[in-house]
């Protein structure tokens, strides 16, 4: 078995007193400060309004901080940005209807310059990681949700990423399919190392998938608790159905509840 990552190491990611205000006026978040750890899996967690959506788009770079710093610790790229860093998932699959799945998942690599015919075996590879293989050559429309899903995936993942962001991924899903999805995330986490944060309403997805659960809560966006999850992994139906997942999953929803009452926790 395989144990929680360590959070020992230096991060990856370091945000600091990270805020953000936007044009309007609102502030989203506000004094976030978080440690993100190579092959670190940190589940965001928390109410509509509490900044988690917010705080993954100011990693990804998509937004700008309106206060605080955040600073990448990876020597090997000096764009704390680059394509080549990070993956996003959106809760929407967001893919072209248009262009089959080879494509889609081809974008990344080809709005890099890189050709078809160089990124063939790279996209073939993706494709067999998210079980997708046989569906290079179809469209969308012809896909599932959770089919669709997989195909986002895929393409985070093209670039070969060390961090992959994930905001509400399988929301939309039905929950066989979701289980399955959750499987097949923590299979491609631990084979490839990569470090994964994901933002979720779900305290069972949340204790399910992660080593570190971050808890928020809204007016301002904030941080008031970090829980660890010390179970080790290949997680599977054995840890979903133990009364150690119960009690993980009782520990956060107390924690979540008292963030939405307002309740700074201090451990």
């Amino acid at each position: 078995m395989q144990p929680s990552p360590s959070t020992d190491s230096a991060p990856l990611v370091r945000l600091s007193g990270v805020g953000k205000r936007f044009g309007n006026g609102t502030l989203a978040l506000q004094g976030m400060t978080l440690d993100i750890g190579a092959q670190d899996f940190v589940s965001f967690l928390g109410p509509s309004g509490c900044g988690k959506s917010t705080a993954l788009r100011l990693i990804a770079g998509l937004t700008s901080l309106s206060a605080g710093r955040m600073q990448w610790t990876a020597p090997q790229s000096s764009d704390a940005h680059s394509d080549r860093e990070l993956g996003f998932v959106f809760q929407e699959p967001t893919l072209m209807p248009w262009a089959k799945v080879f494509d889609n998942v081809w974008l990344p690599l080809k709005l890099a310059g890189m050709g078809r015919d160089e990124a063939a075996p790279v996209v073939a590879q993706v494709l067999e990681m998210v079980g997708l293989s046989r569906f290079a050559d179809v469209y969308p429309r012809e896909l599932s949700g959770g089919m669709k899903m997989r195909v986002s995936i895929a393409r985070a993942l093209v670039t070969r990423p060390r961090l992959l962001l994930m905001d509400e991924p399988f929301a939309a899903l039905d929950e066989m399919t979701r289980i399955k999805l959750n499987n097949d995330l923590l299979a491609i986490w631990r084979e490839h190392r990569l470090s994964v944060v994901f933002v979720t309403h779900s305290v069972y997805e949340s204790v399910y998938l992660s080593n570190r659960i971050v808890v928020m809560a809204p007016r301002p966006g904030r941080v008031v608790d970090e829980i660890r999850i010390d179970e080790p992994y290949p997680r599977g139906e054995a840890f979903r159905t133990s009364s150690r997942y119960n009690a993980h999953c009782m520990a956060v929803s107390d924690s979540l509840h008292g963030a939405l009452n307002g309740i700074d926790i201090d451990h």
